[in-house]
């Protein structure tokens, strides 16, 4: 297996990734266009983020998002991890965390001092998992406003 950058031919598979995701999500629903726009969006500039996707010989098994802003505490880059899902058939086998510790070295070589995500409150596999892999808690209340 292995981590290479996202390319417009992997949407298709990015899409059906995000389908299993959204459905086990409490505030996203799947919408196969308006993720397909999404995620083309991203990918055709690398100012916004970067997509990274673990790959089973051609086949992707995995993916995460780095979407990319300026923290004025921070006086510089940081960066958003979103999307971060695995194919249930690859559960269990180590995928998650070649895929995060991943993005974790790339937002590192792209000069980000923080990565901030959201997680669901009751996902507490997620939370250990994150945990596992270096983040913490944060005593910040997330807030949205749909525009």
């Amino acid at each position: 297996m292995h981590v290479v950058e996202a390319n417009l031919s992997d949407i298709p598979s990015l899409c059906a990734l995000l389908e299993i995701l959204f459905s086990q999500e409490v505030e996203f629903a799947p919408s196969f266009e308006k993720q397909k726009k999404g995620l083309e969006l991203i990918i055709a500039n690398e100012q916004i983020g970067k997509i990274f996707v673990l790959k089973e010989d051609s086949h992707v098994i995995g993916m995460v998002s780095l979407l990319f802003s300026i923290s004025t505490a921070l006086g510089g880059k940081v960066a958003w991890l979103e999307d971060m899902i695995i194919h249930p058939d690859y559960r269990g086998r180590s995928c998650g965390s070649q895929l995060i510790d991943y993005a974790i070295v790339s937002a590192r070589a792209l000069a980000c001092q923080r990565i901030t995500l959201l997680s669901d409150a009751d996902n507490l596999a997620a939370h250990h998992f994150y945990k596992q892999h270096g983040f913490k808690s944060s005593s910040m209340y997330p807030f949205k406003l749909l525009l």
